[in-house]
């Protein structure tokens, strides 16, 4: 059963979302048949690289809040993190454009998945409960990447590259907008049902089981001899041997 992931790393309830949903996944019986792919959206997608603003500047901004409205929506977020075990630093943070870290993120999908979700979890580390900003320097997200097991003079060579993986957030983006994504994090599993936003544990936990237990049996065609044909097979103990 594949779950993927749509989300940003500048998204808050992205980081939450993915700790619940892991605590879900744990839970699962069958966690062990569960391949997680993570997806791009971009939040602030028309932000110019190297144009970072302090994320409460931005929220006064963008959702017309008052300092003391914003500061409140980022106390309320870090608790909520918290919560879930996830630092969280509520002052100081800065709010960027994140193509770069995604274009990354599928370099890390193209060497594992393993890979690319021990790079997402780097990178939302970095950017939530860290001080050194990820926006505004390169070499910070190429240690993110070797952090990540990924070879830092391969991940350098992307970040110098605008085109290199563009294609495949592109196309993650379009194919949200497909599903009538417009808000992350966005869970898809199996492609059949869809999760939005940081739910509790508890909801991955029912979505998992209802995907799992309507999955339908594979209906095998041609079983057997048809028309006077050979339909012989290889199976773990060889393969059949036709008798003269």
């Amino acid at each position: 059963m594949r779950v993927e992931i749509w989300s940003d790393i500048a998204c808050p309830w992205c980081y939450v979302g993915k700790a619940r949903f892991e605590r879900a996944l744990a839970d699962f019986p069958h966690r062990e048949s569960v391949e997680v792919v993570h997806r791009s959206f971009e939040l602030d997608p028309d932000r110019a690289k190297g144009d970072t603003t302090a994320v409460l500047t931005m929220l006064e901004r963008k959702y017309g809040m008052s300092q003391a409205q914003a500061e409140a929506a980022e106390e309320g977020v870090g608790a909520q993190a918290g919560a879930e075990g996830l630092a969280y630093r509520t002052k100081g943070r800065d709010h960027g454009n994140t193509f770069d870290m995604h274009r990354l993120l599928h370099f890390a999908k193209a060497q594992g998945a393993d890979r690319q979700d021990a790079l997402i979890a780097a990178l939302y580390r970095a950017n939530f409960a860290e001080e050194e900003s990820v926006f505004d320097d390169d070499e910070r997200l190429v240690a993110l990447a070797a952090e990540a097991g990924l070879d830092p003079e391969a991940a350098r060579a992307v970040l110098a590259d605008p085109a290199a993986h563009a294609d495949d957030v592109r196309a993650d983006e379009r194919e949200a907008a497909e599903l009538g994504a417009n808000g992350v994090p966005f869970f898809v599993i199996d492609r059949t049902y869809g999760v939005s936003g940081a739910q509790p544990a508890e909801v991955f936990e029912q979505a998992l089981a209802q995907a799992w237990g309507s999955r339908s049996p594979l209906t095998v065609l041609g079983e057997g001899a048809a028309d006077g044909q050979d339909a012989r097979a290889c199976g773990p103990d060889g393969c059949a041997v036709p008798q003269a």
